[in-house]
């Protein structure tokens, strides 16, 4: 297992394809490969520049990546632009604040078909969070086998304050809950 900060621009077109082969297959089979590639290569670029970014990433034998993890800490204020304003709308400012400000954001996590069912995604999450204890992810309300895989692995969610939405709040096992 491979760690990196901002030097992963340096592998950015291989982590992209390995981006876009996770999520533009099922439950994600909706999403353009073209549109995903664009999107998430931007974000990279700006993310991996972000404080306290950080990328773990696993190759399989022969030397492509099986799966990877990145995330950063989440800085006040709060930001509001993808996701985020729901989070704000279900946790409620306050709750944000305590649990999500200064904790690490596992912003992406994906595990590659060829390499799904060895437990990749549960050491990506287990390293991840023995580093960064006080951690918390979003996923998607509809992804099922995924919010089932966070639950099994003893993630949570945070007491809801205002409406469901499409995103579901986790906090890691370790997270001290504010």
């Amino acid at each position: 297992m491979q760690t990196y900060g901002a030097d992963v621009l340096g592998i950015a077109d291989e982590l992209t394809e390995a981006y876009v082969e996770v999520f533009t297959a099922p439950p994600f089979a909706h999403r353009d490969p073209g549109e995903t590639r664009i999107a998430f290569r931007k974000r990279l670029d700006s993310d991996a520049l972000r404080d306290g970014f950080r990328a773990w990433i696993e190759r399989s034998e022969d030397g492509g990546i099986a799966g990877f993890l990145t995330g950063w800490r989440t800085q006040a204020p709060f930001r509001t632009d993808r996701s985020y304003g729901s989070v704000l709308d279900r946790l409620g400012r306050e709750q944000v604040e305590a649990l999500l400000i200064d904790a690490f954001e596992i912003d992406e996590l994906g595990v590659l078909r060829s390499a799904r069912g060895a437990g990749l995604g549960r050491r990506l999450l287990d390293l991840a969070t023995e580093q960064e204890p006080r951690a918390w992810l979003l996923a998607w309300n509809q992804n099922h086998a995924t919010l089932a895989f966070y639950r099994h692995a003893g993630w949570t969610e945070p007491e809801p304050r205002g409406p469901e939405h499409d995103i579901v709040v986790f906090l890691a096992p370790t997270h001290p809950r504010g």
